[in-house]
């Protein structure tokens, strides 16, 4: 892995230096494209070595920030959240009796379950043994009455999953009504995390989901995919079956751990779970766990008869697999498939930050089946573009340029440049500018030749092509055009970031082509002579039909002095590139 260098790096504190350090390849990671067919370049100049730059622009930020990301801004980029979807299982989590209610309950006559429920239709059929007391009652009465809103939420979302769950549940030989069972757990959403971090709607705690094969790492969470935490919960409800023989003990363990429902089963001496729970072995959630999943059997079976009536069940889960690179942004991806973006995460929630994670070269997604083959065709012609953009802060009374770097993960120098301030004198009510970066994705034109290009004319506006010469490095190009390493690598489908060989064409598309520098230091010309500490250079922007010979004409020099100050060969130049001109002949 490739870093930029930050020895010299101001910051407000050492801490946010550490923590900048640490997160440099994470947020980075979320600003990649998918155009790795374009490393395919025709033949095109070398950038610019140097320009000018009276702005505070992208480069100055990159620069004074060594390419860091505001970790406390990004959340606003879509691609940049993390956890930040997790839903609080408690939002929609049904209450458990009061002590009142528990002592009514443990006296009433019916507790031990012995009362077989019999269904209200005859086609009605439960393969999960359904008994009926006061604590299924209990549930029964909740979900009809004072949760009715929350249970039809349930009802509604499981349309999309319990059938892909019970085909599951069929191929291992399991109870069909245990597809019931992520409704009590999560309601069938797909990022409900609890107080005890389980996550997913199979509620995995990270050490369970990671025990039953569920990948779980910065950029993976399979506990919130359907189909794999499915197949993880299924594996170990068979197990906790084998073990205890008994599905509402099977059920306990699996919510509270199969060395609980042991010990209780020892103190007792019993593996009725209707007997267990008459003492004091298992916690009040585990006593209610499983007439909770027979309440909720019982009504989604047969909604009507409870009250739900005219729900509107979610379509069943439907999608196709596409394999596609590492660090593909699902942003990119909905906009090759000309879909909601939320259509896309909906149906990869296991990606953390909306991206394809590195690890392998091809990631399968899932795409809506009708725009598989428009993705596959479109995915390489989307690009992405970097930029900065500023959000506003209002200074209140104590507030201080350590505490405003702090809040924003920003350093001293690029705040006070950002906002030309000289000193860090503040005034309350005043504005300042907060810079971050953002990605952008273009869909680049179904003309445009991609194997070679295609000709001048058709060329993106913020694309230009760098042939690497002898002795470059990623690294070296990352600093000159400031952009991670990593943006490089996906904008060329490059593999390794080490191996780039002299000849090769690397695309970089750029919001402005003033956020090219030479260095990773301030712009310098040819002769060592910044921009602005001598008025004899300016730039130009070729226009299209500009040759060297006009513009040299035009500016009384002539195309070799030209090739000499950019660094080109040859004479082809494209629309849109800027031309260093030096019009003092301070090097002649």
């Amino acid at each position: 892995m490739i870093f930029f260098n930050t020895t010299n790096k101001p910051a407000c504190s050492k801490a946010i230096h550490k923590i900048w350090q640490i997160s440099f390849v994470i947020s980075f990671a979320l600003l990649w494209g998918c155009s790795p067919v374009l490393q395919k370049a025709s033949t095109a100049p070398s950038p610019p070595a140097t320009i000018i730059d009276s702005t505070y622009s992208l480069a100055d930020f990159l620069e004074e920030t060594n390419g860091v990301t505001l970790s406390k801004i990004v959340a606003e980029d879509l691609e940049q959240i993390i956890d930040n979807e997790l839903e609080p299982l408690a939002s929609e989590e049904i209450p458990l009796p009061s002590p009142a209610e528990i002592i009514s309950l443990e006296n009433d006559s019916t507790t031990t379950g012995e009362k077989v429920i019999q269904a209200s239709k005859p086609a009605i059929k439960y393969d999960f043994p359904i008994t009926i007391n006061s604590h299924v009652e209990y549930f029964l009465d909740k979900f009809q009455n004072s949760q009715h809103k929350t249970f039809r939420k349930w009802l509604e979302r499981s349309g999309r999953y319990v059938p892909m769950i019970q085909e599951e549940l069929s191929k291992a030989g399991l109870p069909l009504d245990l597809a019931y069972l992520p409704m009590i757990e999560s309601g069938y959403r797909l990022t409900a995390y609890s107080r005890a971090k389980a996550v997913g709607p199979w509620q995995f705690m990270r050490r369970t989901g990671r025990a039953y094969k569920l990948s779980i790492n910065n950029y993976v969470d399979e506990r919130r995919d359907p189909i794999r935490s499915t197949k993880a919960a299924i594996r170990f409800l068979t197990d906790l079956h084998r073990e205890f023989d008994s599905w509402q003990l099977a059920v306990a363990a699996y919510n509270a751990g199969g060395g609980t429902i042991r010990r209780a089963i020892r103190k007792t001496g019993s593996r009725d779970f209707w007997q267990i729970i008459k003492g004091s072995h298992l916690k009040k959630e585990t006593k209610y766990y499983v007439p909770k999943l027979i309440a909720a059997i019982i009504i989604a079976k047969d909604p009507e008869s409870y009250g739900f009536k005219d729900i509107t069940y979610d379509k069943p889960l439907s999608f196709a697999t596409l394999p596609v690179p590492r660090w593909t942004s699902m942003q990119a991806v909905a906009l090759a498939g000309d879909t909601p973006l939320e259509e896309i995460r909906n149906l990869n929630r296991q990606l953390r930050r909306s991206i394809t994670p590195p690890g392998k070269n091809l990631y399968s997604i899932k795409v809506p089946a009708a725009k598989k083959e428009l993705i596959a065709k479109n995915l390489p012609r989307v690009k992405a573009t970097i930029s900065t953009k500023y959000k506003t802060h209002v200074i209140k009374k104590g507030d201080s340029v350590s505490r405003i770097c702090n809040k924003y993960n920003i350093n001293k120098k690029t705040l006070l440049k950002a906002n030309n301030l000289r000193s860090s004198v503040l005034i309350a009510g005043k504005r300042l500018r907060i810079p971050f970066r953002t990605t952008s994705y273009k869909l680049l034109d179904e003309n445009m030749v991609i194997a070679g290009l295609g000709p001048a004319e058709t060329l993106p506006e913020n694309l230009i092509i760098h042939k690497i010469q002898p002795g470059e490095t990623i690294s070296e190009l990352a600093r000159r055009y400031n952009v991670p390493p990593q943006m490089i690598a996906a904008w060329n489908g490059l593999e390794d970031l080490g191996r780039i060989r002299a000849g090769q064409q690397l695309a970089f598309y750029l919001q402005n082509t003033a956020e090219i520098s030479a260095t990773s230091k301030r712009p310098k010309s040819a002769k060592g002579l910044s921009t602005a500490e001598n008025p004899g250079l300016t730039y130009y922007h070729v226009l299209g039909g500009d040759t060297l010979w006009e513009i040299a004409r035009k500016f009384q020099t002539t195309p070799a002095k030209i090739r000499r100050w950019n660094n080109i060969k040859g004479n082809k130049i494209y629309p849109g590139h800027r031309l260093l001109l030096k019009t003092a002949e301070i090097d002649a």
